[in-house]
């Protein structure tokens, strides 16, 4: 009896992960059929079956230039990813070891600034961009990638760093090494794979940004993201061509999740289990 239970568990825990799976899929499934269809087909109704024509990918490829939003977002998501590893690394270090009383607060207050609607900075923010010349530049809008991912980064290393035990430390001090060598030669190695998941996720995170790229934005450094909204025009939505230049947005970073999937997991459970 206790086994019959136990297998009817597993059905149903099995059914309700399939479920949740194609739940959350469902919309690029839907994206993908959508970008397969002429642009009569894709407002005609609601319809799972596509007509197979690859002419709204050639209408997105014809009319704008794909491959300088592509371009700027690989350059956008990699620069901020850089530079919030070489601010985030010595941060989480020096909280992780030589913690004080506020280091809980500081780790607090960084992870608030995530729940502020975006929206409420827009003003100061867009004046400082403007009164800088940041406007419309890459190197801009990459600080301004790394600094709303820096809490997140800073809250997943900490977290990474807390797991590697103090006396390795102690040791490679006692053995003379410095600062920096502590941090490049003894922390960053062990944390690999922390660091390499912390890595793709603020890719992942910088390459779907959508409301800074489009605020601060309008040609030279536009991303994939204000690609994909310049298919917005006064005369109407275009369901078929935005679908494909959604699915020519999402598929590199849909196939670099795929290939580091293992990775990712990897490095999100560090330290779960000792």
């Amino acid at each position: 009896m206790a086994r019959a239970s136990s297998t009817r568990s597993k059905i149903g825990y099995t059914i309700a992960a399939w479920a949740v799976a194609l739940t959350l899929f469902f919309p690029i499934l839907y994206t993908i059929i959508t970008s397969l269809k002429t642009e009569q087909e894709a407002i005609s109704g609601f319809s799972l079956i596509p007509s197979f024509t690859l002419s709204s990918f050639e209408a997105v490829q014809t009319q704008n230039d794909y491959w300088k939003p592509f371009t700027n977002s690989v350059i956008l998501a990699v620069g901020s990813t850089i530079l919030a590893l070489i601010v985030a690394i010595p941060a989480a270090w020096a909280m992780a070891f030589s913690p004080t009383k506020h280091t809980k607060n500081i780790l607090m207050w960084m992870l608030s600034t995530k729940m502020m609607p975006a929206v409420a900075v827009l003003v100061p923010i867009y004046l400082i961009f403007l009164r800088t010349g940041l406007m419309d530049t890459r190197i801009g809008l990459t600080v301004m990638l790394m600094l709303i991912n820096l809490p997140i980064v800073v809250w997943m290393l900490y977290t990474y760093f807390r797991e590697i035990p103090g006396e390795i430390l102690e040791a490679a001090r006692m053995d003379g090494a410095g600062l920096r060598d502590e941090i490049l030669y003894v922390l960053t190695p062990m944390a690999i794979p922390g660091i390499a998941s912390t890595m793709l996720l603020n890719v992942i995170l910088a390459w779907n940004e959508a409301f800074w790229t489009i605020q601060l934005t309008t040609t030279n450094a536009a991303p994939l993201s204000a690609f994909i909204a310049s298919f917005s025009s006064p005369q109407g939505l275009f369901w078929a061509k935005l679908s494909a230049a959604s699915v020519m947005a999402i598929a590199p970073i849909l196939i670099m999740g795929w290939f580091s999937q293992k990775q990712l997991v990897r490095g999100l459970t560090f330290g779960a289990v000792k």
